[in-house]
């Protein structure tokens, strides 16, 4: 009968989520999006899809986790300084100046750059074609 409950007991312990699952989300593209709390997120930036891959995740992230609407905004709020660097979104400008992104690498490496939830989520449609080859 102890037997029983030791292995009820195990089962329960793997299927619970651990601290880990709770603050990251693997993003349409497989990158993992990590929670920051109020409301920003990190986005490593050396994935398979480089820039492109990032603002997807940041998108994929602002609208399943963050519930963000498709007009909504995703602002760089900490960025890239280091080609291994992650960067540090969020949906709104915080103490940034918000400015306009003319190149989605150039974009990484500017706080308060930003993009529509949308558009930012046009990129992920490059790891649907990657996927399917």
């Amino acid at each position: 009968m102890r037997s029983i409950f030791y292995c009820f007991g195990a089962a329960l312990m793997l299927a619970a989520p651990t601290v880990t699952d709770a603050q990251t989300f693997q993003a349409e593209n497989r990158v993992m999006v990590t929670d920051l709390g109020n409301g920003t997120f990190s986005v490593p930036t050396r994935n398979a899809f480089g820039a492109r891959g990032t603002w997807c995740a940041a998108a994929d992230y602002a609208m399943s986790v963050l519930g963000a609407s498709g007009t909504s905004r995703v602002y760089v709020r900490d960025a890239k300084t280091a080609p291994s660097d992650s960067v540090v979104f969020a949906l709104s400008a915080g103490d940034t100046t918000p400015a306009g992104v003319s190149s989605v690498a150039a974009g990484l490496r500017t706080p308060g750059a930003n993009l529509s939830v949308d558009h930012a989520f046009q990129f992920c449609y490059d790891a649907r074609l990657i996927n399917t080859r």
